[in-house]
């Protein structure tokens, strides 16, 4: 039996892990822990777990195998860290951290412990990222030079607390949104070195700089990606986003049409036409199955922290008025010895 704990309830994506734990027999959740009492007894009360608002005196009572965290943006940097160093293995919501400090201080922990980092970066269980991801590996598209995204969100500013809105807590769009579609163009791309720059636009009122729009850019002497993201889908827009990304190859392009459900091939060979689609993967289903077989997890820590100091970058760039940044990928050994 896999015993896992959560740290920080305050963003809804926690439920992924406690959806889970409902569905198998060999995880249990023995503990929640958030500062807000009430939010931790939601989702402890139907597992009957003990409810904490110190995540310290949680990993002391408990000695959980797995934390898990979706807290308060500001508040997880902390949170992983003193996970790692208690000897748990982590699977955090993203953002992973705020800062760039913090994540360092991530990296050092994992280092020291041993155990795995795992961010749920849910698009790579997209079944249009797998079909697509199956055409980039066989060639079919050529060489990939561009990756163009765009990540619009509702915002839905009556139901987000106050804490969002707050800078230090919150850590900017870029820092929130573009990871996942950073890691994406990692993925399909191979990118190891580069530039990294951001911007930011737009205003939100009642905010102290709020930034609702958003556009982080990697570039290569070989390959460019470009990842909008925004806090602006429309309200009445039927769904939360229409989350988008194109590859553009030597050979050919691909549309994946997330919120639509297509991948859509044109090819030097093939005209216009859909990919059949695989199931796909449940955000947490695969990262738990292996941190309770005690295998090596698709989503390595190498991973998640590259594509989140990628994301803190831009951020930082955006804070600077665009400057661009020198990136390159850590060593395998420097970075985590279980990538």
């Amino acid at each position: 039996m896999t015993r896992i704990a959560v740290a920080g309830a305050a963003h809804p994506h926690v439920d992924y892990v406690v959806d889970e734990i409902s569905r198998s027999q060999n995880l249990q959740l023995v503990a929640v822990a958030d500062p807000v009492r009430e939010l931790a007894e939601k989702w402890a009360a139907p597992h009957g777990a003990p409810v904490f608002t110190d995540h310290r005196r949680m990993l002391d009572a408990v000695r959980p195998d797995v934390v898990v965290t979706a807290g308060v943006y500001g508040d997880r940097g902390r949170i992983v860290r003193d996970a790692l160093d208690a000897g748990c293995h982590v699977l955090a919501d993203k953002p992973l951290c705020t800062t760039l400090d913090d994540l360092d201080a991530i990296a050092a922990a994992a280092r020291r412990s041993g155990r795995h980092v795992v961010l749920m970066l849910e698009k790579r269980y997209y079944p249009e990222t797998l079909a697509a991801l199956e055409l980039v590996r066989a060639g079919v598209l050529g060489e990939i030079t561009g990756v163009l995204s765009s990540g619009p969100h509702k915002l839905n500013r009556p139901a987000r607390p106050g804490w969002f809105f707050e800078r230090a807590r919150y850590g900017g769009i870029l820092g929130d949104l573009a990871v996942h579609d950073i890691d994406a163009a990692l993925y399909f791309t191979g990118l190891t070195a580069g530039t990294v720059a951001g911007s930011v636009a737009g205003t939100t009122p009642g905010t102290a700089g709020f930034a609702p729009y958003g556009v982080a850019t990697l570039a290569a002497p070989d390959v460019l990606v470009t990842a909008e993201v925004s806090w602006m889908t429309p309200a009445a827009s039927a769904v939360h986003g229409d989350y988008r990304m194109r590859l553009v190859g030597t050979r050919g392009t691909a549309e994946l049409l997330w919120a639509r459900r297509r991948l859509v091939v044109t090819t030097d060979g093939e005209p216009t036409h859909d990919v059949p689609l695989p199931e796909g993967f449940r955000p947490a289903q695969l990262p738990l199955r292996a941190l309770a077989s005690g295998e090596q997890p698709d989503i390595s820590t190498r991973q998640g922290l590259l594509a989140t100091r990628l994301a803190l970058l831009a951020q930082q760039s955006a804070d600077s008025g665009g400057t661009r940044i020198a990136w390159s990928a850590p060593t395998v050994a420097a970075a985590d010895t279980s990538a």
